[in-house]
C-alpha cells in the first residue's frame, strides 16, 4: 500500500506511471502507446532507424542549473538528432527512467511535460518506457525514425572532393557550460543553449533528399565528430575557421571570461547540430553551410590545412 505524499515512493511504481501517461494524446502512427508488454508502432519503411541515449544527474546535467522540464526536452533532443542524422524522420520515443524513492512526484510530471513538449515539437510522442528505483536520476531515451524508403546516411560515405557542411549553432552550449560553471545564469540565450538543444529535425532528411553523402550528430564537438567521419569513410577532412566564423555573441562573452570562443566552435559538444558531406556540385539544402572539404584518402584532420593537436571534444572516461 502506498501513502501519496507527493514523493515518487508516495505515489508507488504504478500511480506514477498513470500520472505521466494519462490524457497524452498519442500520434497515429502509435497504434499502441504505454499500458501494454510493449508499444505498436506503424512503419512505413521495414528498415527501421533507432538509437538510444543516457543522460545522468550530474554528469550530462544539473537541476540546480536546468529545470526538470528543461531537462527532459534535451533527453529526447540529443536523441531525435541521431534519427536525423541518420537522414529518417522521427517516429517515437520510448524512456526509461530511474531515480530515488523521495524524487517529488511533481519533478518527474515536469520532466516528462518536457520530454512531450520536445516530441511533439518533432511532431512524435512518447511511446512507453519503464520506471525503475534508482541512487540518482538517470534518463535513458529510445527514439525510433522511419527512412521513407531512402537508404541511410551513414558516416562512412565521405569522398574526396566532397563538401563539408554543418547546419545549426556551433559553440553555444559549450559558451553557455563556461558561463555557468562561473556561476552566473546569463546571457540567457547563451546560457539556455547548454540547457536545451534546439536541433532542426528536418535538416536531416533534407540534406539525405539532396544527396549527402554521410552525415553526424554533433554531440561532442565539431571536430571530434568530422573525425569519426573522416576514421569511417578513410579520408581526410579539413575545416575552414573563416567559413566556420564565431558568432557575435560568443565572442562577446569568451572576451568577458578570456576564452577563445573559436575553440567552444570547434571543439565544444551538446549543440547537436548536423554535419555532413555532399558532392562538389551539390546544392546544399536552406540553412546548410560550407566549413570545408573533404581530401585525400587517409589524411585525418586538418584545420585551416594543419593538424589539429588539441583536444578536439569531449570523450567519456577520459
Amino acid at each position: 500500500m502506498t501513502t501519496d505524499d507527493g514523493t515518487v515512493a508516495g505515489l508507488g511504481e504504478f500511480g506514477l506511471i498513470r500520472t505521466v501517461t494519462e490524457s497524452r494524446r498519442q500520434p497515429d502512427s502509435t497504434l499502441l502507446g504505454p499500458g501494454d508488454d510493449a508499444a505498436i508502432l506503424s512503419a512505413p519503411d521495414r528498415r527501421v532507424v533507432a538509437t538510444t541515449d543516457m543522460l545522468v544527474q550530474g554528469v550530462h546535467f544539473r537541476l540546480d542549473w536546468s529545470t526538470p522540464e528543461q531537462v527532459g526536452r534535451k533527453a529526447v533532443a540529443v536523441n531525435l538528432a541521431d534519427v536525423a542524422a541518420m537522414g529518417a524522420v522521427p517516429t517515437t520515443v520510448l524512456v526509461a527512467l530511474g531515480c530515488p524513492g523521495d524524487t517529488p512526484a511533481s519533478l518527474v510530471t515536469e520532466l516528462v511535460d518536457g520530454m512531450w513538449a520536445e516530441a511533439n515539437r518533432a511532431g512524435v510522442g512518447v511511446s512507453g518506457g519503464d520506471l525503475v528505483r534508482a541512487e540518482e536520476l538517470v534518463v535513458s531515451v529510445t527514439a525510433l525514425g522511419d527512412l521513407g524508403g531512402r537508404p541511410p546516411v551513414t558516416r562512412s560515405g565521405a569522398r574526396p572532393g566532397d563538401i563539408v557542411a554543418v547546419h545549426g549553432r556551433l559553440g553555444w552550449a559549450a559558451a553557455g557550460l563556461a558561463v555557468l560553471s562561473r556561476g552566473f545564469r546569463s546571457p540567457v540565450n547563451v546560457v539556455n543553449a547548454q540547457r536545451v538543444p534546439e536541433p532542426d529535425y528536418t535538416a536531416g532528411p533534407a540534406a539525405a533528399g539532396a544527396g549527402a553523402t554521410s552525415m553526424i550528430d554533433i554531440s561532442d564537438g565539431l571536430l571530434a565528430d568530422l573525425g569519426h567521419v573522416a576514421e569511417a569513410s578513410g579520408v581526410g577532412i579539413d575545416v575552414r575557421t573563416d567559413q566556420v566564423g564565431v558568432p557575435r555573441r560568443l565572442t562577446e562573452v569568451g572576451t568577458a571570461l578570456g576564452a577563445d570562443p573559436l575553440r567552444w566552435v570547434l571543439t565544444g559538444g551538446e549543440d547537436h547540430a548536423l554535419a555532413a558531406t555532399f558532392p562538389p556540385f551539390a546544392e546544399l539544402p536552406d540553412g546548410w553551410r560550407r566549413i570545408g572539404a573533404v581530401t585525400v584518402p587517409d589524411s585525418g584532420l586538418t584545420v585551416d590545412g594543419e593538424p589539429y593537436h588539441e583536444e578536439s571534444g569531449w570523450e567519456h572516461w577520459r
